[in-house]
């Protein structure tokens, strides 16, 4: 299979090779993969995966994301789901709402979020659906 005596790259404990937007690189939409993510540049949209996501000094990301363990440097903005541990590096400032299980902040990170701690917090995607009510439908009082 491999005719000059290689063996093929480890892959990461989640299943890939680590994936990873750069610096000066903007993306609009939706990410999913298995692997580890790492982001320089900015990111308009969500991400989903069961590895890791690291948002670097420079990185920016505007949306939803769901992951197993995040480590932020850069810029936060909207709906993270994180289901073990949140690590806030001092230049990190984050905004939106938190989902957690575990959280370390260091001194001189801006978390201006409401946060939900503990043990098996569930992600959008496990929780259960809210049954939505019809287009103008006058409240109800009991």
């Amino acid at each position: 299979m491999f005719s000059d005596n290689k063996k093929p790259r480890p892959m990461t404990e989640f299943g890939g090779q680590p994936n990873r937007i750069e610096k000066n690189t903007k993306i609009k939409g939706n990410i999913t993969s298995e692997a580890d993510f790492r982001i320089d540049g900015k990111l308009e949209g969500n991400v989903k995966t069961s590895g890791k996501v690291v948002i670097g000094k420079d990185g920016y990301i505007n949306g939803k994301v769901e992951c197993v363990n995040a480590d932020i440097e850069g810029k936060f903005n909207g709906e993270l789901a994180v289901k073990d541990l949140l690590s806030l590096k001092a230049s990190a400032i984050i905004e939106g709402t938190v989902s957690v299980s575990k959280l370390a902040v260091e001194p001189g990170a801006t978390f201006n979020a409401a946060c939900t701690m503990g043990k098996g917090v569930e992600t959008a995607s496990s929780a259960p659906k809210l049954q939505s009510t019809k287009a103008n439908e006058p409240a109800k009082v009991s």
